[in-house]
C-alpha cells in the first residue's frame, strides 16, 4: 500500500504584533490592581522563552472584548480569514486548485462556530458541494499531530484523493483577564496566535507517512485542557506535564519506532511540539536528542510563541522550506495535549 504523502505546509498568521515586553506592560495596569507582587507575574512572563507574538486583533482593542461572546465572534471573523490565507498557500504549494479537494480536517481548541470554519471556508474557497468534512475540537496543542495522523488514515484509505488539514488557533482571544492563576499568568506570556494548512496526496512529492501511533495515558484529565467558565475558557495548565513527558516519551518513542522498523539512531529530524522551555527540555533528555535537534521547536517558540495544535506544523513547515532532508532520511512528528495523550507519526523523505 502507497504511503500518503505531505505534498505541503503552509503558515499564516495575524498581522498584529506584540513583543513580550510590550505585552507585559499592557498587563502591568491591570495586575497592580489584583496582585501584591507584579514583579512575580512579569518573571513568570519572560521566563516562557517567547519574545513576541501575533494577535488575532490589535492590542488596544483587547480590553473591550470583555465578554465570550464578544471574545469568540472576534475567533470566528479571524478564523476564517486566517484559515483562507493558510489553504489557499498550501493548495498553491502543492499545485492544487480548491476543486481537487475530496476532504478537509479542520483542528481548534479556541474557539466555538456552528457552522464549523471549514464550512465558512467552502464557499470562499470553492470547494466542490461533495467534499467531505471532518471538524476536529478538543485535542489541544496535540492535534496538528492527531490531525496529520487521522488525514493519513483517510488517504491509505482513499489513496487518489486529495485532502488537508486546516489548523486555527487564536489563544489571546481565550484569556480570561481577571484570573490571576499561576496557570493562567504562564499561558498569558506562552500562546500566541496562527493558522497552518496541510495538503496530502497518495502521490506527490514530499515525505511519505509510514506509521502513525495514538497514546492515551489513564487518569490525567487535569493536567491539560480548559474549565468552561461563564466568561468563557478558563486554562486548565498542570506544572506535571515536564513530569509526563520524562516519565513516558521514551518508552512511547522506542517502543513505535521499533513496532516499525526504526530506531532513534535513525531518526534524522525531530519535528516536537513547541510546549514551552520546559517541555522541550524534557523531551531533549529523556530522548537523549543530540545537540540542536529540537533547535526549530526552540526558535518557533521564541518567535511567535506555542500556537497549540499549529505549533508542530509550523515546525514542519520550516523543515520543508529548508531543504535539509534528504531522500531515504527519517522524521518524527510528536505532541502531546489534553487527555493526557501524545501522538506520533513517523515520516521519510
Amino acid at each position: 500500500m502507497t504511503a500518503p504523502v505531505i505534498r505541503s505546509v503552509a503558515r499564516a498568521l495575524p498581522p498584529h504584533y506584540a513583543d513580550q515586553e510590550q505585552l507585559i506592560d499592557a498587563f502591568r495596569a491591570r495586575w497592580a490592581k489584583q496582585h501584591f507582587n507584579v514583579d512575580r507575574l512579569e518573571d513568570l512572563h519572560r521566563a516562557v522563552g517567547v519574545r513576541g507574538r501575533h494577535l488575532a486583533v490589535p492590542l488596544a482593542d483587547y480590553p473591550a472584548l470583555e465578554s465570550f461572546q464578544a471574545r469568540n465572534d472576534a475567533w470566528t471573523r479571524v478564523a476564517v480569514d486566517l484559515g483562507e490565507q493558510a489553504v489557499r498557500h498550501a493548495l498553491e504549494q502543492a499545485g492544487l486548485c480548491a476543486t481537487d479537494v475530496d476532504h478537509i480536517f479542520f483542528v481548534t481548541v479556541t474557539g466555538l462556530a456552528t457552522p464549523s470554519i471549514d464550512a465558512r471556508l467552502c464557499n470562499r474557497l470553492g470547494f466542490r458541494p461533495d467534499v467531505k468534512r471532518t471538524p476536529i475540537f478538543g485535542l489541544g496543542c496535540v492535534a496538528g499531530a492527531a490531525g496529520t495522523a487521522r488525514m493519513s488514515d483517510y488517504v491509505r484509505a482513499f489513496p487518489r484523493h486529495h485532502a488537508v488539514l486546516l489548523s486555527v488557533e487564536l489563544c489571546s482571544l481565550t484569556l480570561q483577564q481577571e484570573d490571576l492563576s499561576v496557570a493562567n499568568v504562564i499561558a498569558s506570556g506562552l500562546f500566541g496566535d496562527g493558522a497552518a494548512a496541510m495538503v496530502m496526496s497518495g502521490t506527490g512529492d514530499g515525505p511519505r507517512v509510514l506509521a502513525t501511533e495514538s497514546v492515551f495515558y489513564p487518569d490525567t484529565e487535569r493536567v491539560m485542557g480548559w474549565d468552561f467558565v461563564d466568561n468563557g475558557f478558563k486554562i486548565v495548565l498542570s506544572a506535571k506535564v515536564p513530569d509526563v513527558v520524562t516519565r513516558h516519551v521514551r518508552h512511547d518513542v522506542d517502543g513505535f519506532l521499533e513496532r516499525h522498523g526504526s530506531t532513534r539512531s535513525r531518526i534524522r529530524h525531530w519535528i516536537a511540539h513547541t510546549g514551552g522551555p520546559r517541555v522541550l527540555k524534557a523531551f531533549e533528555a529523556a530522548l537523549a536528542l543530540p545537540e540542536g535537534a529540537l533547535e526549530r521547536s526552540w526558535r518557533s517558540l521564541r518567535e511567535v510563541g506555542n500556537l497549540s495544535s499549529a505549533s508542530v506544523l509550523f515546525v514542519l513547515s520550516e523543515l520543508l522550506a529548508s531543504g535539509q532532508a534528504k531522500k531515504g532520511e527519517e522524521g518524527l512528528l510528536m505532541a502531546m495535549g489534553p487527555g493526557f495523550c501524545a501522538e506520533l507519526v513517523l515520516l521519510e523523505w
